[in-house]
Formats: structure tokens, C-alpha cells, sequence
């Protein structure tokens, strides 16, 4: 129970992605973190909100084009071990999208499914050992590969909106078919622990010749598990994830106003009744140079209910 309950943190406290193709908003970036070992299986819901502002001018002050955007998404996901060394996770999102343009008073809505994110990790190494003051401390690497599908829709005639140099950002899926490497490590004294991962999001180009630019992502987040009792707990954690993107590119030429970099503080909460968890967790950007000034991103939430068995 302990296992299952130390997973279902570590899933909850990874770096937050949303719905659209950028640093601090991007389709199907989801997590990309550490999986420990919980009992055969789990199933979840979760629900994310992010803010994010375009059409900013050179000096990043509102204009009569400045659009202020909301991506939500509720997924549904799950887990599943497979032996004693290989575990897929599948993530499977419906997007609200949603556009308020300052100029006109204009509201746009986008609603459905999203693309379907599957990645499979492989475990490189899984240790124990008491230390000299009689402390328990566990490590475990993961190496992970995961595949976005293009199942949500994409609009060509949004790419074409966008024009030469602005973000195509309002979409419930990228079109494309990508790829996401990734290696994930644990370590923990007792009930205090680390966690940190890195990925690189690798974009193909679509159908109608647009191509996302590639993604890395890193983070690392400390956790603490409180006891309340016999199979329950709570588990504050604390954090920063960090994103850098390449531009985008629209039949071979670059995007300039896409691309960029992105600091993130997380902290959040976890509480644990058997097989069941429920947590929330908030991020708020500590640096940021998106779209060459041209977009800020704004605050992320994350809630989920699991239920591991």
C-alpha cells in the first residue's frame, strides 16, 4: 500500500502540459516522470487549467490584438505493470479550449478529444540499503519512450491565421504523430524523497506541412509523506520544472514568434485512503521568454482522483 500510495504522488507532482504546441502550453507533453512501484495497476481522472496570453507587442504590453487564451482538459489515464521490469502508462485527454480577443470582444470555444499520449519505461536499476544511522534509502532509474498520437483534430485553418510569424496555438492536437524519450530517477530517505526526470519531445511535421518544434523538459520535486494512520497519509511536495522549445516551422520555414523558455515553482498536495488518492497542485512561472516576448504564460492547476488496483 505504501508502494502504490508513493506512485500515485510521484504522478501527480510531474510537470503539468496543456493544449497548445508551446513551452508552458503544449499537446501532449503530459507527464514525463518517474513511475515507482505500486500494486499491478491503476486508473484515474484528472482535470488541468492553464492561462496563457498572445499577441503581446515587442515590449510586451497589451494591444487591440491581444487574445487572452484558457486550455482545460479532463483526461482519464491509468498504469500497468507488465513483470517485474516494464510498466505503460496511457493518457487520454478531452480539451475545453477557449479565446477572448481584446480588439473585437470576441469569444472562441474549441471542444474534444485531444491526442492520446502512451509511454512505455523500462527499469534500468531498483535498490535498497540500510544506512549507518539504520535509515532506509531507495533509488530506482527509469528509462521511458512514449508516443503522441494525432488523435485530436487539427484546424489548417487556424495554421493559416496565424500567418507567417504568429503562435498556431489554439488546437486540440498537433496532427502529428511524435515522440517522447525520457529517464526518470528516484531517490528517497525513509519517507523523504527527490524526484527528477528530463525529456525531449521530438515533433513530426503534419499533413499540411507544420511541424511543432522539438521540446525539452526537466524538473525535480521533493516530497514528504505524513502518516495518519493505518492506510492513510498526506504528502506535500515542492518543485520546479523547467521547458525549452525550438520554433515552429510552416512548410520548412521558420515561425519566428514560436519557441522560447520556461521556469515553473510547483507545490501541491497529495492525501491517501487505501487505494484511493486525491490531490492538487499549483505552478506559477519564475522566468519566461516565449515567442520572443510575445506571449506570457499564466498560472497551471492540476486536480486528480486515482484509485489503484
Amino acid at each position: 500500500m505504501k508502494k502504490i500510495a508513493l506512485a500515485l504522488l510521484l504522478l501527480a507532482s510531474m510537470p503539468v502540459a496543456k493544449a497548445c504546441d508551446i513551452c508552458g502550453c503544449g499537446v501532449g507533453g503530459y507527464y514525463i516522470g518517474l513511475l515507482p512501484d505500486f500494486s499491478k495497476r491503476f486508473m484515474g481522472v484528472r482535470y488541468q487549467f492553464n492561462r496563457l496570453t498572445t499577441q503581446l507587442d515587442i515590449h510586451g504590453n497589451r494591444t487591440a490584438l491581444t487574445t487572452d487564451e484558457k486550455y482545460q482538459s479532463m483526461e482519464l489515464w491509468g498504469a500497468w505493470n507488465i513483470g517485474q521490469r516494464w510498466r505503460v502508462l496511457a493518457i487520454l485527454p478531452y480539451n475545453f479550449n477557449e479565446k477572448y480577443t481584446e480588439g473585437n470582444d470576441l469569444t472562441r470555444k474549441k471542444n474534444g478529444l485531444g491526442d492520446v499520449v502512451i509511454n512505455g519505461y523500462f527499469k534500468l536499476f531498483d535498490g535498497s540499503q540500510t544506512t549507518a544511522n539504520s535509515k532506509l534509502l531507495v533509488q530506482s532509474l527509469w528509462l521511458g519512450m512514449g508516443v503522441k498520437l494525432p488523435s485530436g483534430a487539427y484546424d489548417v485553418q487556424e495554421q493559416q491565421n496565424a500567418v507567417a510569424t504568429n503562435p498556431n496555438i489554439f488546437q486540440l492536437g498537433t496532427g502529428s504523430l511524435d515522440f517522447i524519450p525520457s529517464l526518470m530517477y528516484d531517490i528517497r530517505l525513509q519517507d523523504f524523497g527527490i524526484n527528477a526526470n528530463a525529456s525531449y519531445k521530438i515533433n513530426t511535421e503534419n499533413k499540411d506541412d507544420y511541424r511543432y518544434g522539438n521540446k525539452f523538459a526537466a524538473n525535480a520535486a521533493a516530497y514528504y509523506k505524513i502518516s495518519l494512520g493505518m492506510d492513510k497519509r498526506l504528502a506535500p511536495n515542492l518543485g520546479l520544472s523547467y521547458e525549452r522549445q525550438q520554433k515552429d516551422h510552416a512548410m520548412g520555414y521558420k515561425v519566428e514568434e514560436t519557441g522560447g523558455h520556461l521556469l515553473n515553482a510547483s507545490v501541491g498536495l497529495e492525501a491517501n485512503f487505501k487505494r484511493v488518492s486525491v490531490g492538487a497542485s499549483f505552478q506559477t512561472p519564475l522566468n519566461q521568454d516565449l515567442g520572443k516576448g510575445r506571449i506570457d504564460a499564466g498560472n497551471r492547476v492540476l486536480t486528480h482522483v486515482s484509485f489503484a488496483f
